[in-house]
Parts: structure tokens; sequence; C-alpha cells
């Protein structure tokens, strides 16, 4: 919503500033098909051109990100607190008892409780893979440590490739612009021997691709890469979360220690809070 918001804002202030102080949209509204064309087929060609098709997809689904948010909710860390409680508890009193839900998660009665967790191949491989390294009895908790954060650094890192092809488109638009206003001044200057009243509105033409590339850089796709990087970077807090949970116990906490070492991980717009967590436990173990 804020995007959008945005958006109608940041246009609704460029033009109503520029009919207010009297100018005519009839130059910009006839340039800009044409010089949308130009600058608009170049920036997405350049993007083709420089991204795999990996990227192309992930750009997608991050400008989709732009408008619905980050992907994980207060509801999702309570779900997760309360994976963990039950994966762990299961480890803590008989190792070989967790040894299905690790293996098949897609057929773990405990994962399939909280589905938008399963659904999300990363956090489970974290999961799975950092409790089979646990029942491997790796005995130096810090290699097991440094295992997680070079998981973690290669998460993010995948994860901010959108934001970094739009913050590259958004730094090629200005230079785009300036290529489609000079082909504009090419052709004013076939037609020098216009009257000027022509000229002039030739000139204007050609000047509206420098100020289309300059406008959708920093009015719109830049805005868009910085969105992106926010909403990814606070997804990240949620496998920082899963990491900071499975250290814990490492170290050998209680399992609701652990618990509690996680939820105050998690950022404080998405955190639940404790009593929400506790009841949700108790819950469980009466299901149990």
């Amino acid at each position: 919503m804020n995007a959008i918001i945005g958006m109608l804002v940041t246009v609704a202030m460029v033009f109503g500033g520029y009919l207010l102080a009297g100018g005519k949209m009839e130059i910009i509204t006839h340039a800009l098909p044409f010089e949308g064309m130009m600058i608009g087929g170049a920036a997405l060609g350049a993007f083709l051109a420089a991204n795999d098709l990996t990227t192309i997809k992930h750009t997608v689904g991050d400008i989709v990100s732009v408008f619905k948010g980050p992907k994980w909710k207060k509801q999702d860390y309570q779900d997760l607190l309360c994976l963990m409680h039950e994966l762990l508890n299961v480890l803590k009193q008989n190792p070989v008892d967790i040894e299905p839900h690790i293996e098949a998660p897609n057929e773990s009665e405990i994962f399939a409780k909280y589905p938008k967790i399963l659904k999300d191949h990363s956090a489970v491989e974290m999961i799975c893979d950092t409790i089979r390294s646990m029942i491997m009895n790796f005995d130096n908790v810090h290699q097991v440590e440094e295992l997680l954060e070079a998981q973690l650094e290669g998460l993010q890192e995948d994860s901010l490739h959108g934001a970094h092809a739009l913050q590259n488109m958004a730094d090629a638009l200005p230079a785009l612009g300036i290529v489609a206003a000079v082909l504009g001044v090419i052709k004013t200057m076939a037609a020098i021997d216009k009257p000027p009243e022509i000229l002039g509105g030739m000139i204007g033409g050609a000047l509206v691709g420098t100020f289309l590339g300059v406008f959708l850089a920093y009015g719109i796709v830049g805005p868009f890469a910085n969105k992106v990087k926010h909403n990814r970077t606070e997804e990240h807090f949620f496998y920082a979360t899963i990491g900071g949970l499975l250290v814990s116990n490492l170290h050998h906490n209680p399992v609701n220690i652990s618990v509690e070492v996680a939820r105050r991980h998690a950022p404080a717009r998405v955190r639940p809070s404790f009593d929400d967590v506790e009841q949700a436990i108790r819950e469980l173990k009466k299901a149990a």
C-alpha cells in the first residue's frame, strides 16, 4: 500500500507542479510513447543481457514484494518457534525419533502443522541439515556455528540479487534518457529549416527523454530497489532466528530458553509476545 501511495504522490507532485507552473502536457504526452519505448526498451534489454534467468525470475518476484511487503509475518515467527520447540523436544528425548522428521520433512506430522514454513526450501533445509549435524556428534559447537553462518550469508547474498539488478537499472536510466534526448536532438537538427515554433516543440520532446530517464531512476526504480532490499533484509531475520535458536540449543540451553532467545532475535515489528508463544506451546502440549 505504501508503495502505491508513494508512486501516486510522486507523480502528482511532479506533474502537478509542472502544470501549476504553466507547463503544457501536450508536449510530454506526444513524446512520451516514443521516449518511453527507447528508454524502457533499452533498460529492459540491458537488464535481460546482464542477468541470468534465475535472477530475472527473482527480480519479478521482488517487484511483487514491493506491494505485498515482506514474506514472513508475526504469525509465521510464532509458528517457527512452536515448530522448533517440538523438534528440539523430540531430539532431546530420543535422537533416533527425530530422524524421520529431518530426513523426510514433507511426510513429517510436525512440519505438516506449519505448511508455510514447510513450503520454504531454505528454512526446511537449514533446520534439517543443522539438526542432522547435531545428531552426527559434531563435538565442536563452533563448527556448526560456522556452517550456519556460511549458510546464512549465502542466503542473504542470493536474496539481494534482485535488489542489485534493479539498482543497476536505476543507475543506467539517466544515461539512457540522455541517449533518447540526443536522438531527439538529431531529429531536430535534421529539421533545422522548420519554423521556430516547430523546432521548439521538437526540442521540448527531445528533453522529455532526459526527464523520463531521471524521473524513472530516482522516482520509481531506485525506490523500488531500496524497498526490495529492505524487504529481503527483514525476511533474512527469519532464517537468522532459526540459526540463533539452533546455536542456543547447541550450547545445551533448555529448549524453552533457546526458544526465548530466538523470540527476542526477531524484529520488533513481527516479534510475537512471550505470552503468545507460551500459550501456543501450551496448546501444542494439550493436543499431544
